[in-house]
């Protein structure tokens, strides 16, 4: 059978917290700074509600196996366009990982950010993470902007 996918609703959000803290896990060791669990990147919650994202989730035989979302955000000042898409909760559960659910889940985005006017999408991903890297070039992103970082206190 083939994963459709649809809108997220509030009755998602046990199985969406739970692909949150599977994202966290996979990204915990590219980034030493995080606090211990329990943390949370989003709330899910308030982006289902907000007319200005979209969660889009994907289903396969009843059951979520990924997850994704794009939010409408102001561009930096000096830059254009003065909004963009901005993804993120990307997650794919890990038995469907290389079946293509992710360009379904980007499909759907895509078209939301078109249909509200926004006509570029950025998202955030750790340098060492080259299979996310790799995945998101291949569709087409290109790297922007690298942020640095230096700890004071070492």
């Amino acid at each position: 059978m083939v994963a459709i996918t649809r809108v997220a609703t509030p009755t998602d959000l046990p199985t969406l917290l739970a692909f949150e803290q599977g994202i966290i896990a996979a990204e915990r060791p590219f980034d030493s700074t995080m606090r211990p669990d329990p943390i949370s990147y989003y709330d899910i919650g308030s982006l289902i509600a907000s007319p200005d994202a979209d969660v889009i989730v994907a289903e396969l035989n009843g059951s979520l196996i990924g997850s994704g979302f794009a939010l409408k955000k102001a561009s930096r000042h000096y830059t254009t366009p003065a909004y963009h898409a901005y993804l993120g909760f990307m997650y794919v559960v890990p038995e469907q990982r290389g079946q293509g659910v992710i360009q379904l889940i980007l499909k759907d985005l895509l078209s939301w950010a078109r249909d509200n006017g926004l006509l570029e999408i950025r998202l955030t991903v750790y340098p060492g993470n080259n299979s996310a890297i790799r995945a998101y070039e291949k569709i087409g992103f290109d790297p922007h902007i690298l942020e640095m970082r230096k700890r004071l206190d070492e």
